[in-house]
Parts: C-alpha cells; structure tokens; sequence
C-alpha cells in the first residue's frame, strides 16, 4: 500500500528587500520538496518600487498571497501594525509553522504574533549576534530567537552564540547561509546588466557604498562625518552610493549633502551584484552587503562599530571603520587590492534546501 506524503502549510512573513533576496532560494526548495504548501505574506516594511516589487519580479518569486501594507513609522507603530494584521490572518490559516528571516520589525511581529497563538516559528539567520543593544535589529533578533523553535543558524559562531543563551541544541540547526544559495543561483544573470555604463563608471575603478542603518542616519554627528569621509574618498576614486530613502530623507533634515559622491537610486538585486562584483572596495553598514562582498572577493570598510559577520574581520574580507573616526576615508582608500583568506564560512550552497527538508520532515 503507498502511504501518501501529508503536504503542509507554512506562512512566510518578509518585508524588507534583504529578505526577499533570501525568499528566492527558500521558496524554491520549498516548491521542490512537493510537501509544503507556501503562503507568502508582504508586511509593506519596505514599499517603494524600486525597494520591493522589482526583488519579486527578478528573482522570480511569486507574488505576496498577502500584502499588509503597513510601511513607514515609528518601530512600535510600525510593529504594532503588523500584529493587529498578522493575528487575524494567521487565525485564519492556522499552519503548520511560520517561517520569519533576519532583524527587521517584521521578524519581530511575525515571530510574536505565531508564538502567541502556539504555531511553531522558524527562524532563518538565527543566532547573529552584534551584542549591541542599541541597535533595534539586535533586540529583533534576540527576542525572534528565543520565540523559536527552528532556528538556522548560518554560521559555527551563530550556533555558539544560541547555545551560549540557553537555546536548546534540538532547536539548533547549522545549515550555512541562504545569502550565499542566492549568490549561487544569480550571479550569472547580472553580468548582462547594464548598470555601470549607465552610471558611467569602469570595472574595478570606483568604490561602492551604501547607508541606512538607524545608528548612522538618525545620528547628525555620524551622518555628517560619514557624507564627509565618502567625499574625501570621491575626491581620489569614484564613489557611488544607492541613497536609501531612510538615508535621503534624513540627510535633508540636517542639511548635509555631497559634493563629490556621485549618488543614484535604489537598484535591483542584479545591478547591485553587478555593481558590488565590479567595486575596487565596498563601504557599508549593511550586513548582507558584506557577506555578498566576500561571495564576489572584494575587500569591504563596515561603517559601524560593530560586526555580527566577525569571521570576515577573522578572514581578512573585511574591517570595520567606526563611523566617528577621522580615517575612514583613508581605510576605505587602502582596502583596494586587499584580499583576505580563502574559506567557505557559510556553507556549500545548500542552505535552501536543507531548511525545506527540515520543514517538510
């Protein structure tokens, strides 16, 4: 007699374009398993165009079952929100477990509101760790993490970092880095693109930043130090920098702008691997975009105090330039040419599919 496999249900919760990169190569392995049903739910944390629709339309990720549109506002607005419009739903669907990514208010509401009605919550990056709680993504993390009951873990430091908290091991899953799957699956994609000739730069000749963390842009000593040291940087090799509405709005607000940067809007996921693949050095305060600078060898200056990807800093990928410092420009101009360890810190590019095995078993 064929006993026939039980297909489940699982509720994705994602609204910020990191996560929608790392959806890509999940919600594929989850089709291929042929036992899951997939739900994706937009929360609208990130809503522009040129922030959310395009990550759908290039990664081939189907469109949101859900779209919430709760976007902009404070973070306890914000995520209050998200509650109010996640419980119904999730009430509703009642699945088999709801599958949260990264940091972002999102996490944070999808991981509160399914722990609340007792669905069991996965948690993909689980285990980062800046050990600044200043930071509200490193309050999101933690509080998601220990509301979970899947956690993947990209990294041995992750794993540590869970099970130096009292995590049970059982929940702990060591599967590398989904980020890294996405890199895998589309780098050859973004070598057709057009982006650089379209911002007139040349391959290997100019420096690729980007800015939006709240430590940097809701501080105006910070902001302003960092617009001065991109300047610095640009007056000796071209600085391109995707202004993130977060960064534009409040470099308005404090009066700064630049000089010499020569700033464009937000891209897609493949122009901003074309751009990150070509860049003599990236300059950051993203996390994924260090990683992804170490997927494509490119040595990266992280704009931050603070690290939770300490095993790029290890390698030698990476360094971090405190954002009050009077060297950045000067970090940011010797990191070119700089190469680091070879290793394979996140993974063989299986992340994807070891996660969906894990859910559908």
């Amino acid at each position: 007699m064929t006993v026939k496999k039980q297909t489940k249900t699982v509720v994705t919760i994602v609204g910020a374009r990191p996560q929608f990169i790392k959806v890509a190569p999940v919600s594929r392995a989850i089709r291929d398993t042929g036992r899951i049903t997939e739900i994706l739910v937009h929360t609208g944390q990130h809503f522009d165009a040129n922030m959310s629709d395009v990550f759908f339309a290039e990664l081939g990720i189907a469109k949101p079952d859900h779209n919430l549109e709760v976007g902009g506002g404070g973070h306890g607005a914000m995520t209050g929100f998200m509650l109010q419009r996640i419980e119904p739903l999730l009430q509703d669907i009642r699945p088999d477990a709801v599958l949260i990514y990264g940091d972002t208010n999102s996490t944070l509401a999808g991981a509160l509101t399914a722990a609340k009605l007792h669905i069991p919550v996965a948690h993909i990056e689980a285990g980062l760790r800046s050990f600044n709680r200043a930071m509200p993504e490193e309050i999101n993390r933690v509080v998601a993490d220990h509301l979970s009951d899947f956690l993947f873990a990209s990294t041995d430091i992750a794993v540590v970092n869970l099970r130096n908290e009292g995590v049970d091991s059982a929940k702990i899953h060591h599967v590398g880095d989904v980020m890294y799957d996405a890199a895998l699956l589309f780098a050859d994609r973004s070598k057709d693109r057009s982006i650089l000739s379209d911002v007139a730069i040349e391959p290997g000749r100019y420096v690729l930043s980007t800015l939006h963390r709240a430590e940097n842009t809701d501080d105006p000593a910070r902001l302003a130090a960092l617009t001065a040291a991109l300047d610095r940087v640009a007056a000796q090799l071209p600085v391109i920098l995707p202004l993130h509405p977060r960064t534009r709005g409040a470099m308005e607000r404090h009066g700064l702008r630049f000089e010499r940067v020569k700033t464009i809007d937000p891209v897609g996921y493949l122009d901003m691997v074309a751009l990150e693949s070509n860049a003599a050095v990236i300059a950051t305060d993203s996390g994924g975009v260090q990683k992804e600078a170490f997927f494509y060898a490119v040595p990266c200056v992280t704009l931050r105090d603070e690290t939770e990807w300490t095993e790029l800093i290890d390698l030698g990928w990476n360094q971090l330039a405190a954002p009050t410092s009077p060297a950045i420009a000067e970090q940011i101009l010797s990191a070119v040419g700089r190469k680091g360890t070879e290793a394979l810190p996140y993974g063989d590019g299986t992340a994807a599919r070891s996660i969906a095995e894990k859910l559908a078993d």
